[in-house]
This record gives C-alpha cells, structure tokens and sequence, in this order.
C-alpha cells in the first residue's frame, strides 16, 4: 500500500498534465459549450449513480455509484483525474474510476485520445486500480446533434 501511494504522489508531482500545454479551448469550441457537469449528469444518471457527492474532508466526488467513485474530466486534464479518482476511491471505500470527456471535432478528437492513451499507460505502469470510461456530446443519450 505504501508504494502504491508514493508511486502516485511521486507521479502526480511529475506528471506533465496540459496545464503547460497551449489551450486551445479558450475559443469555446462546440465541446467546451457543454460544461463537466452536463457530461456528469447525463451519464451518472444513465449509469445510476449520484453527482456531486459532499464526502467527509468536504470535496465533491463527481458520481458515486454503487460499485465506484468516479472522477469526471475533459481529456488534456487527465493528469488531476488519477489523484482525484484515487482520492475519492479512499474516501468511499469504493472502486475509483475515471469518465474521460472526448472531443467531437476531428482535430480535437485526435489529441483527447492522445492523452487517454497516456492515461492508460499511467495507469498500467503503475498498476493503479482505477477503471475508465469515456464519453463525448454525441455518446450521451438524447444529445445527438445539439449545438
């Protein structure tokens, strides 16, 4: 247990999250229109969980389903997922678990999945129990199309 958590803070204080990458979602684009929330949401409750979970240490875990805790996120911020995740896990005494937000754009699309490949190989490296999912706009029941 006790090199599990330094292999993760020794990772989460190396990790090159996109925080030093150029953001280029300051132009909104269509994704960024749809906030964390709205994936979180539609896709808890598909999944039959609870958002936005008030745990003890007073954060929010974002859906909390029966079997996990689970840690919301647009693709270039996979890095602060893992921590979060782990976080929430600990907390609940569930399974942590990661919803990865993936771009419709082409372009955009491209480069999410770059950095959900860097999550899963994060994750293998390091045997890190953590499960993932993705979604995007499209995926989400009844959000087919909307702009």
């Amino acid at each position: 247990m006790t090199i599990l958590l330094s292999a993760t803070l020794l990772f989460l204080l190396a990790c090159p999250c996109a925080a030093n990458e150029e953001d280029s979602d300051q132009k909104k684009s269509p994704e960024k229109r749809y906030n964390e929330a709205f994936y979180q949401n539609l896709w808890c409750e598909e999944f039959g969980g609870e958002t936005e979970v008030r745990l003890p240490d007073k954060t929010r875990c974002d859906c909390l389903t029966e079997e996990y805790a689970i840690e919301f996120d647009f693709a270039k911020k996979w890095c602060e997922a893992v921590g979060q995740s782990l976080h929430y896990a600990r907390l609940t005494e569930k399974k942590a678990g990661i919803v990865l937000i993936i771009g419709q754009d082409p372009s955009k699309r491209e480069k999410d999945l770059e950095y959900l490949e860097r999550l899963r190989a994060e994750i293998a490296y390091f045997q890190l129990p953590i499960k993932v999912w993705t979604t995007s706009r499209d995926e989400l029941s009844g959000t087919e199309g909307d702009d």
